[in-house]
Formats: structure tokens, C-alpha cells, sequence
């Protein structure tokens, strides 16, 4: 375990769960089921698998200190702010960066912040087969979930033959990446999940940090070259105000995981949820009369196929004759909206002023 490293990310807003997640407190760092914050349930999942140590986490200036305050026991220099926004490849190479000037010889693995993962056996399994795979294939490993439907949201990895890997036995056999498919019309989705070959690409890689950087000399050599630079320095975090936001934003997925020469995939077969909006936090809720979905003290009558979630522990939500809504109280704000338009709720941020993001 000593050479291996995640790399977690957690910069992201959460604009589809206001008025509860806020600028400075999204979604991962909500405790939205009660039993502790994503972004804790995420580092606790590689217990037994990654030294506390070896965990770096990345973020932003916002939230820097409200991710220290849920971690107190990772070391402080291991949460790093980015200076500015720039998509997830210089995220990614960040963090490259910070763990090659550690560890050079180093297998990391990239993990969100904000998914919901309960089995905690079957993600070691696969992130340990990942880490196998990585290592002794010399290739970009990815997880990918099984669909359940044909999600047009979700972006899509085609698997081929398993892949051919001497001197390593796998719980999880790894199989060659065809290719990776945009976000897809829902027609196209259909025909992904019939052929029963493709995965959704849930933003979980591994590789070795010497297998990573030669594919980046060759695919993107501006960030090879940025990654080399905080290898080599004494202090790697001392001019990144400065060479962090002179890079182009781009995903990890078009700056590199498109282009290499050997990605492989393994399916997960643990369960999994991104938990994308108030739609998904529904079933985890109490139901209350006709399939209303609530954590809260609730009274409603005529009422049917609501979300309620109260932040508010002293006051009481009551429905008449409403149905298909979302309504969320908090301490200074209340969203009332249509169900239907649930991930729509980031187009009110944007109207909001500024005392409430």
C-alpha cells in the first residue's frame, strides 16, 4: 500500500440541491442520508486500501477550509485549493503533479466526491484489480457501472476482449476500451444498452504515474510539462497561483482518456449513485402518504409524488392538494418546484443574489 496514492476531487458547486448546498457547502459536503458528508464516505471507502497519508484531495478556495474541518486526520498540506477553475485534465494533472513529487513511482487512483457508494468490499476489490491492472498491464484503467437504463446523461465506455495481462489473477477481469462515447441521444442510449457491451464512464481512473505522464508527453505535452515542473520542485504549491490558471480547461476524458494507446475497463460491481439532483436523493427519504418522499415532520392531504426536505428542525411542512413538487426549506431560503424541472434549479441560481449562493 505504501506506493499507492487517490487523488479525490472536490471542487465542484452543486447547483441542482440549492437552496441547501451552497458556493461554500455543495453536495459533497452535505450530510444528505445521515450517516456523514460524501465527501467523507468517500475517503473512509479506502480505508484498508490507501495510507491516509496518500490521500490528496483537490478543491477550491470556497470550500478549502470546510473540507479540512470534515478531514481533520488527513495531513493539511494533502487538501489544496485551486487557484481557478480549469475542468478536470489540469485538475487531474494537479494532482499527478503533487503525488509524482512524493512518489515518482506511485499508482493513484481518481475518485468524485459526490457519488454514493454503499459496498465497501466490492469497491475495494475493484479499485485493488484496478490498481493490478494498472500496474502490471502499463495501461489507463477505468471504472465503469453497469447501466440500468438508457441514460442520455451519462457519458459511455465500449469495452472489447478482456485484456491479455501475464502474472496477475483478478477478481474483476479488465477488458480492452473500444472507444468512449459522448453523451448520447436517448435513441443512440437504447441501442448501447441492448448491446450489453458499454459502461457508464463514472469518472474513476487509475494508472501508474510513470504510465500516465508518457501518455501526456505524447497527447498533451503542455501538461507533461507542467506536471514535470512541480515534480522536479522543492515547493510544488509556491508559484501555482501564477501556472495553474495559465492552462487551457479541458476534461480528462478529451485531453487524454480518448487518445492513449491502452486503456483498459472494469465494470463495478458495487452499487453506485451520483446522486445528479433532488430527484436522486428521493429514495433514500421516508415516504409519507402517496408516494411523498420527506426527512421531515410532514402533513399532507390531496398530496402525491412530492419531495420535501427540511433543513429546519423546528418547524413542520404541510401539503394540500399539491403534487410533483420539490420543496426544500432552509434556514434563509425555500425552493418551491416543479418536479419535472429538477435539474433546472441551477437556472434560479443564476437569477439569486449573491448572499444566498
Amino acid at each position: 500500500m505504501s506506493h499507492q496514492y487517490a487523488l479525490i476531487l472536490a471542487g465542484g458547486s452543486g447547483t441542482r440541491f440549492w437552496p441547501l448546498s451552497r458556493n461554500a457547502k455543495p453536495k459533497q459536503l452535505l450530510n444528505l442520508f445521515g450517516n456523514g458528508t460524501l465527501i467523507q464516505q468517500t475517503v473512509q471507502r479506502l480505508d484498508g486500501l490507501v495510507p491516509l497519508e496518500n490521500i490528496f484531495i483537490l478543491t477550491n478556495e470556497l470550500q478549502v477550509e470546510g473540507v479540512r474541518e470534515l478531514l481533520p486526520d488527513l495531513p493539511t498540506k494533502n487538501i489544496v485549493a485551486e487557484p481557478a477553475k480549469r475542468d478536470t485534465a489540469p485538475a487531474v494533472a494537479l494532482g499527478i503533479g503533487l503525488i509524482a513529487n512524493k512518489d515518482p513511482e506511485a499508482t493513484m487512483v481518481i475518485l468524485p466526491s459526490d457519488q454514493l457508494i454503499t459496498d465497501v468490499a466490492a469497491f475495494q476489490s475493484v479499485i485493488r484489480d484496478s490498481f493490478r491492472a494498472a500496474e502490471d498491464g502499463k495501461a489507463l484503467v477505468t471504472v465503469g457501472i453497469k447501466p440500468t437504463w438508457a441514460c442520455p446523461s451519462y457519458g459511455y465506455v465500449e469495452r472489447g476482449a478482456p485484456a491479455d495481462i501475464s502474472g496477475a489473477a483478478f477478481e474483476n477481469i479488465p477488458h480492452e476500451v473500444i472507444c468512449f462515447r459522448e453523451k448520447p441521444a436517448p435513441d443512440l442510449a437504447e441501442e448501447y444498452l441492448a448491446k450489453g457491451t458499454f459502461a457508464w464512464n463514472a469518472g474513476m481512473f487509475i494508472w501508474s504515474v510513470p504510465t500516465v505522464i508518457s501518455e501526456l508527453e505524447k497527447h498533451t505535452p503542455y501538461l507533461a510539462d507542467f506536471i514535470a515542473d512541480l515534480r522536479q520542485a522543492d515547493n510544488p504549491l509556491e508559484n501555482l497561483s501564477e501556472t495553474f490558471p495559465a492552462l487551457t480547461p479541458i476534461s480528462i476524458d478529451y485531453a487524454l482518456m480518448e487518445k492513449a494507446s491502452k486503456v483498459y475497463n472494469i465494470e463495478a460491481t458495487f452499487d453506485w449513485d451520483d446522486v445528479g439532483s433532488w430527484i436522486s436523493i428521493a429514495k433514500y427519504l421516508e415516504e409519507e402518504g402517496e408516494d411523498n418522499r420527506t426527512n421531515t415532520q410532514l402533513t399532507q392531504v390531496d398530496s402525491q409524488n412530492n419531495i420535501v426536505f427540511n433543513d429546519r428542525k423546528d418547524s413542520r411542512i404541510a401539503l394540500l392538494g399539491v403534487d410533483d413538487l420539490i420543496v426544500v426549506q432552509t434556514d434563509d431560503a425555500l425552493l418551491v418546484a416543479n418536479k419535472h424541472q429538477a435539474d433546472d434549479i441551477k437556472k434560479i441560481v443564476a437569477e439569486l443574489p449573491e448572499t444566498l449562493l
